[in-house]
């Protein structure tokens, strides 16, 4: 195993090599099935993400378009998790005690990030996590691979966030993901903190890798 776990190694056939960067314009917009809504409504005022902001005003489509991209990558580490716990026999010990906490944190990201798009929201899609679930040194890897992932994710978002409010909660949740990075890579045996600066992910990036995996069988639509 590498020091550095990164998406491709859950590559088998070499299509997240060949895939990467070359997700954009409407073949991104069509992952999320559009991301914004003609005229729809956004929770405008609504409490943002579990408290951590006053209110959703002043997001922009950019703004909704980041949160859409948030959720569906919530929505993975969620399922994946969940199924993971599902299987009486697949954790034990310190991978459980990680997975039950990592859960419970994707679900309130999830539920939170729901609650400020409201109509807006890009609805759950469905997975098919190719086995990875249903043995402890697969979840590991798997864990290690997506939690990363996530990081980077935020990081590389981060920048693009217009809403002061929207910012701060997002840099909160990436805080977590960070802890839920650096805890799996502990049990795994692998260095928990390797690199000084972490290089962030371009949304197009992060869609090429995830759609190569297989893990998203069906494209997210919007509910409203």
């Amino acid at each position: 195993m590498s020091e550095l776990l990164t998406l491709e190694e859950l590559d088998t056939d070499g299509a997240i090599r060949e895939a990467a960067d070359k997700v954009k314009g409407d073949t991104r917009a069509s992952f999320f099935g559009k991301a914004v809504i003609a005229g729809g409504a956004f929770a405008g005022g609504a409490a943002l993400l579990g408290g951590l902001a006053e209110s959703a005003e002043g997001a922009t489509a950019t703004d909704i378009e980041i949160l859409n991209f948030a959720l569906t990558l919530e929505y993975l580490e969620l399922e994946f998790y969940a199924r993971a716990l599902a299987r009486p026999t697949a954790l034990d010990g310190q991978t459980r005690r990680f997975a039950q906490v990592v859960r419970s944190h994707e679900q309130a990201h999830v539920n939170a990030i729901k609650g400020v798009l409201g109509r807006a929201a890009v609805a759950k899609p469905t997975f098919d996590f190719k086995g990875t679930t249903e043995n402890a040194a697969a979840f590991r890897k798997t864990a290690a691979v997506l939690e990363r992932t996530g990081v980077r994710a935020y990081e590389g978002q981060a920048p693009r966030i217009e809403a002061t409010a929207i910012l701060k909660a997002a840099l909160a949740i990436h805080t977590v993901e960070a802890r839920h990075s650096a805890w799996i890579r502990d049990i795994i045996g692998v260095n928990p903190a390797p690199v000084a600066f972490e290089k962030p992910l371009t949304m197009s990036q992060v869609l090429s890798a995830v759609a190569a995996t297989g893990f998203i069988v069906s494209q997210p639509r919007f509910t409203g």
